[in-house]
């Protein structure tokens, strides 16, 4: 058998995560392999602005992981392609008078963030990977086996009977993480009792750059704004439901789902004219009790999975990469070993505790917002009212989302 390719480290997962750390790490003397399962799409992008040339799946960037990608160099090829940048969000509850709106004049910004197609910012991020000679990927290529060696390094098996002999194993492989299941991280889970149904839209009147949530007892609904054209107008669908309503809605035709759609949007954007193919997938809280292990870590979905209704998954993974990156290479400056467990923990007390908070909180929101009792109902639709009137306190609150209050 060939002798296992050496490397400082390797990460398994080419998507925003995984790409990301690749290249947060570039450029440092580290030798980099990134494995991926899928093979690698060079097919262009859609150029035009019909109903399904947009990617049903989006990313809310805040301002924060905006810089942290222009940093990586692979911003530019995303505002290159298209992206909607979001000046204001109007949130409200469908069982009561309750809502709140930010704009981002009140924190002397020009955007709170910009809605980004996921496969854009994919074929980005890859394409930065190109241009660095210290990343090898290894695509499409799947794990087949992950174990350690007597001098702690992590051996990664290769179904096509490659291997590779890595200082630190970083798995950035999504939500159901093979790296995680065979290294046994151990995770606290359990289901949201929602589904979403993800898709994009077009509307009769413009959004106005505004990213719009209602809170219905169902689950959340979202229209998050996309460019359009002067005769047309669209938004990314995220309609968050009980998992119990969920197959009829998808069993509907067209025009009977947008009819559906209009009434528990309220018509705020007028008509839904018409919609793209629908997308449903299962929502479920996931995070691991350790981010790391000696000579391997978690990052991104691999390490937490959290309710979509605030739009911060994408934003927690990044800052997962950006602190990983960070620590690792500080450590390279000390002399210190990329796997070493002292290492990997500095990286998990950082991220963690924000984590955690992050998750709890959507995880309070999303069942305050379930409870049909009139006292909870009044009593949110008060907060929400209260909140909206509390300058300092709404200024706190988008700062926070934006990613400019630094919270380690």
């Amino acid at each position: 058998m060939a002798e296992p390719l050496l490397c400082d480290v390797a990460i398994v997962g080419a998507g925003i995560a995984g790409s990301a750390l690749a290249l947060a790490l570039s450029g440092h003397g580290l030798s980099i392999v990134v494995i991926e399962a899928q093979p690698h799409d060079s097919a262009a992008l859609p150029s035009g602005l019909a109903l399904e040339d947009f990617d049903p799946r989006v990313v809310a960037l805040n301002p924060r992981s905006q810089a942290l990608l222009a940093q990586w160099g692979a911003w530019q090829g995303v505002a290159d392609y298209r992206s909607c940048a979001y000046r204001h969000m109007t949130v409200w509850d469908a069982d009561g008078t309750g809502a709140i709106d930010f704009d981002c004049s009140d924190v002397g910004a020009t955007a709170l963030g910009h809605i980004v197609e996921n496969r854009a910012l994919v074929r980005s991020l890859g394409s930065q990977l190109q241009t660095c000679a210290d990343i090898r990927m290894l695509a499409p290529e799947r794990l087949q086996a992950c174990s350690r060696d007597v001098a702690g390094a992590v051996l990664l098996e290769l179904e096509s009977g490659r291997q590779l002999r890595a200082g630190l194993a970083v798995a950035a492989d999504g939500a159901n993480s093979r790296v995680r299941e065979l290294l046994d991280f151990r995770t606290r889970e359990w289901d949201y009792g929602h589904h979403a149904i993800v898709a994009t839209v077009q509307v009769e009147h413009d959004h106005g750059a505004t990213a719009w949530q209602r809170f219905l007892p169902t689950g959340p609904l979202a229209f998050l704004p996309l460019p359009g054209t002067d005769g047309a107008h669209y938004c990314s669908l995220v309609w968050s439901i009980d998992s119990a309503q969920v197959e009829g809605l998808m069993a509907l035709a067209g025009p009977e789902f947008c009819s559906v759609l209009e009434r528990a949007f309220e018509q705020r954007l007028g008509r839904v004219l018409d919609c793209s193919r629908r997308h449903c997938f299962p929502l479920r809280q996931r995070h691991a009790l350790d981010y790391v292990q000696p000579g391997a870590a978690l990052v991104a979905d691999a390490a937490h999975t959290i309710h979509p209704l605030a739009g911060q998954g994408i934003n927690l993974g990044l800052q997962d990469v950006a602190v990983l990156a960070e620590e690792l290479l500080r450590a390279r400056q000390r002399g210190e070993v990329p796997g070493s467990l002292a290492v990997l923990k500095r990286y998990q007390r950082r991220r963690k505790g924000e984590n955690l908070t992050m998750m709890l909180a959507m995880e309070g929101f999303k069942r305050l917002f379930e409870q049909p009792a009139l006292p909870l109902r009044w009593l949110r639709n008060a907060g929400m009212r209260g909140v909206d009137r509390a300058r300092p306190l709404k200024q706190r609150l988008m700062q926070q989302a934006m990613g400019v209050v630094d919270r380690e």
